[in-house]
């Protein structure tokens, strides 16, 4: 599946991502009308994923998120008690996009060959259609309280044990070598994260991402694969 195939089929609009967020926080969004409020919060998280790209979470201001939003403080303040409030709806909106797109992959395949393809490829062209959420996920989360901290480290954790168990799976097959799963799986994630966080480095390469993901696939089932299965 490449990344046109990918998305028609597991993406979502930033409208959608927003109505999701209203409909996940209905008790604590003052604004009842949905229509208003998806609007709103589509407003509200483009213009907190441009201020925080240039300056950081940390220098965000609601003064400075009213201005850019062309929202007043009061309109704000309907939807989030306050920036924190904020941060906390961003950060588990985006593990929720992640969580419930990897488990549809991840059932989708029994082979475990099959499964790591998809899985590279899944978390690679998610951060492409969702850049600014997975940036901004990975950037501001040591700015969170410890509480909400401990579950994005659980679920950074999730996806990497993904890679892990699929590794396993595989090795007790025959078709992957048994080598330290669970770093080559952290190391699988780690060159995953850098085409959203450096991606100055691909655009200068003129590497597109399909281009990275199956090179990526390629590098890891070189080192993964049983000799006798490459």
């Amino acid at each position: 599946m490449n990344y046109q195939e990918f998305t028609k089929h597991y993406g979502l609009s930033n409208r959608d991502i927003a109505r999701e967020v209203f409909l996940n926080n209905r008790e604590s969004i003052k604004v009842k009308k949905e229509k208003t409020a998806v609007n709103n919060l589509e407003k509200i998280f483009n213009a907190v994923f441009r201020i925080t790209y240039k300056k950081g979470f940390q220098a965000l201001s609601m003064r400075a998120l009213s201005r850019e939003t062309g929202m007043s403080l009061g309109s704000l303040y309907a939807y989030f008690t306050d920036k924190e409030k904020l941060l906390e709806m961003i950060q588990a909106q985006g593990w929720l996009i992640i969580s419930k797109t990897f488990a549809e992959v991840v059932a989708s395949y029994d082979s475990p060959q099959k499964k790591l393809r998809a899985v590279i490829r899944a978390h690679i062209f998610l951060s492409e259609f969702f850049r600014p959420w997975f940036y901004f996920t990975f950037m501001e989360a040591r700015h969170i309280n410890p509480s909400e901290f401990a579950a994005v480290k659980s679920m950074e954790e999730y996806t990497q044990n993904i890679l892990t168990d699929i590794l396993i799976l595989g090795a007790k097959q025959n078709i992957f070598t048994p080598a330290n799963p669970e770093l080559t799986a952290a190391m699988i994630k780690a060159m995953q994260q850098d085409w959203y966080l450096k991606r100055w480095k691909y655009k200068y390469l003129d590497i597109s991402v399909d281009q990275f993901a199956d090179h990526l696939i390629a590098m890891v089932e070189a080192f993964c694969l049983n000799s006798e299965k490459a």
